[in-house]
């Protein structure tokens, strides 16, 4: 069977938690979209993982695949990959030959055009990897694929190619001399094909590359258990999310099959589970109805009018959340809990479950809120308006509930969901009423033995 794993809000939800919570039940994680600008923090036996390529199943000893829906950077993939090997892993990743590469034009240029953008004040807020290049590429039909790492005629061809295109935009567009880049080498033919065969030798010498699609598909007619793990989340998803603030693949179900070569029966037929962080965060620029404080150069207009009422409080829940991006390690703009932004998720995603995290980091304050719904233009309505402009126009309202106290959240894993706090129950069942989804999980701490689990989907 399958179980897919999807982020419902921004990112940052503790899917890596999550996969790793229930990996032990699956044979195969597979990665369906996004690449190394998607960090994953898993612990295990009090060691911490931080992952941003490599599948979360890999901690546990899982078969990894980066479908062809992912865009790899082979660099950060044989970094992960040794770094788990000293640490004592042994890693098994596979990787699909339809997946795209990322090379280091793409980086350079992501830098470059994110730079441009910021001086308009319509940064995206990237994590500067030539993530967003790289599908560009793919969409213009002009990327490299893992598969052509192994064909020395069409690599070379490709990039004599594409790299006179980008150079041209250096120059031309961006009137910046090619020499003075930081790495001039990253828009040179013969350099970019050397480095690209060695990636290619070593992923064959490792025997990593797979047909995704067929490779899956194989393990499920086996009988294995597969699980589909998304990077980011819904509200950033390219398609779903708050445009353009949003990553440039699809991190919502449909995604899995997309990006997996699997078919949407398969995905539909298996569980789908939302990870939902018990309040709400994300990084970067954009509209967020429910922030509580604001972040220097992300939150519109923060640099002009300071501080909130509740600035306070966001700063604590980022400080006791530790909400500092994994991959940037950028603070995370907070909010209370956003409900419109969750039934948004839940209709394009078809959660049959949730699991819900970070309801240990808000024990001890005397009240808690979300928003239940939103005004716009005089009518209250309740799911995101279709366009990032008019829900930047959406006000918040809000919904309380009494706080909950700070308990040993050690012993409530370990004793289930009755030894919960009455009041943090209230308001895990408010969430799973307003999404009809049954809450599978939920999350009190850092480490896979510090959640409450009533369901596993894979049996």
């Amino acid at each position: 069977m399958t179980v897919t794993i999807v982020g419902s809000q921004l990112g940052d939800e503790g899917k890596g938690g999550i996969v790793d919570l229930w990996g032990d039940a699956a044979d195969v994680v597979a990665r369906y979209q996004g690449g190394d600008n998607a960090g994953h923090t898993v612990v295990e036996d009090g060691t911490e993982y931080k992952l941003s390529l490599v599948p979360s199943g890999a901690v546990r000893g899982k078969i990894g695949v980066l479908g062809n829906g992912c865009v790899v950077n082979p660099e950060t993939l044989f970094g992960e990959i040794d770094a788990l090997r000293e640490r004592g892993l042994d890693p098994d990743v596979r990787v699909a030959e339809r997946a795209h590469v990322i090379l280091p034009y793409h980086r350079v240029l992501d830098g470059i055009e994110e730079k441009a953008k910021s001086e308009s004040d319509s940064e995206i807020g990237t994590t500067g990897r030539g993530i967003g290049p790289t599908y560009e590429d793919k969409a213009g039909r002009r990327g490299v694929r893992v598969g052509d790492l192994f064909n020395p005629d069409v690599l070379r061809e490709r990039l004599e190619y594409v790299v006179a295109q980008k150079r041209a935009l250096v120059e031309e567009v961006y009137e910046l001399d090619v020499s003075d880049l930081e790495d001039p080498d990253a828009l040179d033919v013969d350099a970019l094909y050397e480095k690209a065969r060695e990636y290619g030798r070593r992923l064959q010498e490792d025997d990593m590359t797979v047909n995704s699609g067929e490779f899956l598909a194989d393990a499920l007619d086996e009988g294995r258990d597969v699980m589909f793990e998304g990077a980011q989340g819904t509200i950033i998803d390219i398609d779903h999310g708050n445009y353009p603030y949003v990553t440039s693949s699809n991190p919502t179900a449909g995604g899995a099959a997309v990006g997996t070569g699997i078919s949407p029966g398969v995905v539909g037929g298996g569980e789908v589970v939302g990870i939902v962080k018990g309040y709400l965060t994300r990084v970067g620029s954009g509209p967020l109805p429910t922030e509580l404080g604001g972040v220097v150069g992300d939150t519109p207009g923060y640099d002009e009018q300071g501080g909130g009422d509740n600035e306070d409080l966001a700063t604590y829940i980022r400080e006791e959340g530790g909400e500092y991006g994994t991959v940037t390690g950028r603070p995370r703009r907070v909010g209370w809990l956003d409900i419109p932004m969750l039934r948004h998720s839940a209709r394009a995603n078809g959660f049959t479950g949730l699991a819900i995290n970070h309801i240990d980091v808000l024990a001890g304050l005397d009240e808690v809120k979300v928003g239940h719904s939103y005004d716009l233009d005089g009518e209250e309505i309740f799911t995101m308006p279709a366009t990032t402009e008019r829900w930047a126009d959406c006000e918040p309202n809000l919904r309380s509930f009494d706080g909950w106290e700070d308990v040993n959240w050690a012993e409530v894993a370990e004793e289930g969901y009755e030894a919960i706090p009455e009041n943090a129950r209230t308001y895990l069942e408010y969430v799973s009423d307003e999404l009809d989804a049954d809450i599978y999980a939920i999350g009190v701490g850092p480490g896979r033995e510090e959640s409450v689990v009533l369901e596993d989907p894979f049996e």
